[in-house]
Formats: C-alpha cells, sequence, structure tokens
C-alpha cells in the first residue's frame, strides 16, 4: 500500500453522489419551470403560473442531485457523517448493516446504523436545524422508531458493498465498541 493511499484513509471517507443518478430530474423539472413560467409571462395564465411553482418546487426538492462534488455520506475520527443530519459520534453507535429490500419492483439497499442512545444524543454535530431551506431538499437519511438512521444509498457514487465496507472499517478504527464487532 503507498503513502498516499495509506494518508486517505487516515482522513477519513466521504461519498458523494453519483453520476446520472437522478440529476435529470433537477434539469427535466427546472426546464418545464421555465417554459410554464414563460408561458405564463406570455398569456398571463395563473394555471401555468402554479404549474412553474410548483415544478421549481421539485426542481429545488432534487437540487442536491446536481452537487456532485460535495461529500454527502461519510466517516472521520468523529463518527459518521450525513449530509442534513450531522455526525453521528462513533460511541453511540451499536450496530452498522447493509439492508436490501425490494419496494414494489424495485430492489433497494441502505445502510442502517444502529443507535445506542437518542438521536440529539448521538449527534456530534446536529445539522438538522442548520437551514430551513434545506428541510426542503432531497435528505438521504431518515430515522425509524427503533432508533436507526436509515441512509438509502441509491443515489451515491460508490456501490452499496463499498460503502459499508468503508465505515465498518472507519468504526472499527475509531469505536472502542465497534473494535470488539465484526
Amino acid at each position: 500500500m503507498s503513502n498516499d493511499h495509506e494518508a486517505y484513509f487516515d482522513q477519513g471517507y466521504a461519498v458523494g453522489y453519483g453520476k446520472d443518478k437522478g440529476a435529470f430530474r433537477f434539469y427535466l423539472m427546472f426546464v418545464l419551470a421555465a417554459v410554464l413560467l414563460a408561458a405564463h409571462l406570455l398569456n398571463g395564465s395563473r394555471i401555468a403560473l402554479a404549474l412553474a411553482i410548483a415544478a421549481s418546487l421539485v426542481a429545488f426538492y432534487f437540487y442536491p442531485l446536481i452537487e456532485r462534488d460535495r461529500a454527502r455520506l461519510g466517516a472521520n475520527q468523529y463518527g459518521i457523517f450525513v449530509d442534513g443530519l450531522g455526525i453521528i459520534a462513533w460511541r453511540a453507535i451499536s450496530d452498522i448493516k447493509l439492508y436490501t429490500f425490494a419496494f414494489r419492483t424495485i430492489e433497494q439497499t441502505e445502510i442502517q446504523i444502529a443507535l445506542n442512545r437518542p438521536l440529539p444524543r448521538a449527534l456530534v454535530a446536529d445539522w438538522r436545524r442548520h437551514s430551513y431551506l434545506r428541510l426542503l431538499m432531497m435528505l438521504p437519511w431518515r430515522m425509524n422508531e427503533r432508533n436507526v438512521v436509515r441512509v438509502t444509498l441509491e443515489p451515491f457514487a460508490a456501490p452499496p458493498e463499498t460503502i459499508e465496507d468503508n465505515l465498518l472499517r472507519q468504526w472499527r478504527r475509531y469505536s472502542v465498541v465497534g473494535a470488539g464487532r465484526r
């Protein structure tokens, strides 16, 4: 292993959204909003204005998918960071596992991060209330009633198994609790 490669792993792991992972939804809605706004300006149609506003809100929701250069999920010495959520401390994590399930006819994969304490106490940095506008955008995570953070892996650039391997490696490296597991 080269020194550059080792230095990269010392800094942690980060992954952003992948190319062709849904950015077309943003661009499609943006163009539709522009066309409908032009129709409103030319004809004065209130229906076109209402549809333009709706299309621009949908485009705003999918905006994070076009920002491919930003890390959206990763891990470092402080814990796992998830876009729009914050940094989950290593000591607050009781398990990390990859979970694949079928939703109608589509197979979906997510990483599930089980917490051993309530979410507000598990976060080293809480980004949930950082920006109210961010709450209107697509978030890659959701919380279930069993105190598990579920991160959908479909839009990310790396394969699900690679993401899981890297998060587990970081967990074993930085967590005393995680060192005895897996």
